[in-house]
């Protein structure tokens, strides 16, 4: 929406959101490299991170050679800013779409706390079957085995991003916990509860993460069961690392970009958890 451009006032409002809100990490997506490096400045200058490592990218989409792409010709991909130095940063690449570009799975750690894993990424919107298997679904259970490998090494992740599912949707149901179980949310076999998944609102759900319209300005409609717009933005942790309660929260649209400057809200939670030293 903001045409990869770094002017917009899009920077400016993500930055000073983070600031505000003393946030340990945050996660972008769909985010150009000018966008990227304009944020990490920002940053820096307002005295947000304590470190000079703070940040890492990875490219969905590698537009250099081209003329016409959503950045203008800069790698397009996903961020995360984290306030403590990174120690250690990985990327792996999703099974692939038909859409172009690879979607990925970032992850960094704090030096300081290297079995704290911090991971986001970006789905596709594709329900295209492929060799077999709905694409979106064949994301998820990749991304989902990783995390599993993380956790079986004695780390503790949370992950943020956009999931491009809804949270009742049966490809999740091997994400939730089947401590949820609620009418909105049940017949879950996973590990991790959502942050916002308490919301009395809607339980089992929590808030839409979506504006009126899409980035090509199509209205997006409301939908069952709380008559709100799609929740497809999630933040995870796992069920057993969680220690005392958790909070989860869908902020109205910034208009500090002359208009929104998302068609996506910032999504922010609260959660204490268990690490290793």
């Amino acid at each position: 929406m903001n045409d990869g451009s770094a002017t917009t006032g899009m920077v400016k409002a993500a930055a000073a959101s983070i600031k505000e809100r003393n946030a340990d990490f945050a996660a972008f997506n769909e985010l150009c490299w000018d966008q990227y490096k304009a944020i990490q400045a920002t940053l820096g200058n307002l005295g947000w991170p304590q470190g000079a490592s703070f940040s890492r990218f990875a490219a969905i989409r590698n537009e250099v050679a081209a003329t016409d792409g959503a950045c203008g010709g800069e790698r397009f991909g996903i961020a995360i800013f984290s306030r403590r130095d990174i120690g250690s940063a990985i990327q792996y690449a999703l099974p692939q779409d038909n859409d172009g570009g690879v979607h990925k799975l970032l992850c960094v750690s704090p030096a300081a706390r290297p079995h704290l894993r911090f991971c986001t990424t970006h789905i596709t919107t594709s329900n295209e079957i492929i060799d077999g298997e709905y694409i979106n679904r064949k994301q998820l259970a990749a991304v989902l085995g990783h995390l599993q490998t993380f956790h079986d090494a004695g780390d503790t992740v949370l992950i943020g991003g956009d999931f491009n599912a809804r949270p009742q949707y049966s490809r999740l149901d091997t994400w939730y916990a089947p401590s949820l179980d609620v009418p909105n949310n049940g017949g879950n076999t996973g590990q991790y509860r959502e942050l916002d998944d308490l919301e009395p609102a809607c339980p089992g759900i929590g808030e839409t993460t979506v504006g009126e319209v899409n980035g090509k300005g199509k209205p997006i409609g409301l939908v069952p069961p709380c008559n709100q717009r799609p929740k497809i933005d999630l933040l995870f942790a796992r069920e057993s690392a969680i220690v005392g309660s958790y909070t989860g929260d869908s902020l109205e649209l910034s208009t500090a970009c002359g208009g929104p400057c998302s068609d996506h809200r910032i999504v922010v939670g609260t959660v204490s958890v268990r690490v290793q030293p």
